[in-house]
């Protein structure tokens, strides 16, 4: 069993920063992949981006590349994303994930383990 847990959600400005982390504890493999999904009210979760838990592969959203940073914190065996240039369409509750295919996975039904999601507010 796989547990995850997010924090570092909040309120910030249009053009500000936040950094989410997702702290992972059970059973963890290098070849698992974190994911961070995204769900605003009314709309469908969607991807935001990947890593491999050995910090080896990246994959990120178009509309969220060149703003947001997936990492993995190797210490504290947590995954982070820094999220900067924040927009208020990147409004909604972020979620961790972990998946135990292996590639780019971008789709919510590979990811079997799920943290409880925190909310990101950008204002106008």
């Amino acid at each position: 069993q796989v547990q995850l847990v997010e924090s570092g959600g909040g309120l910030v400005q249009a053009g500000g920063s936040l950094r989410l982390s997702c702290a992972a504890s059970g059973r963890t493999f290098s070849s698992d992949g974190l994911g961070w999904f995204r769900q605003a009210p009314g709309k469908e979760r969607e991807f935001v981006a990947q890593i491999r838990w050995s910090g080896t592969y990246t994959l990120y959203a178009d509309s969220v590349k060149g703003r947001f940073t997936i990492f993995r914190d190797i210490g504290k065996n947590t995954v982070s994303l820094q999220m900067n240039s924040l927009k208020p369409e990147d409004t909604a509750v972020y979620y961790c994930a972990l998946t135990q295919f292996s590639g780019g996975r971008t789709k919510s039904y590979d990811y079997a383990y799920w943290g409880q999601g925190t909310q990101v507010t950008v204002s106008s």
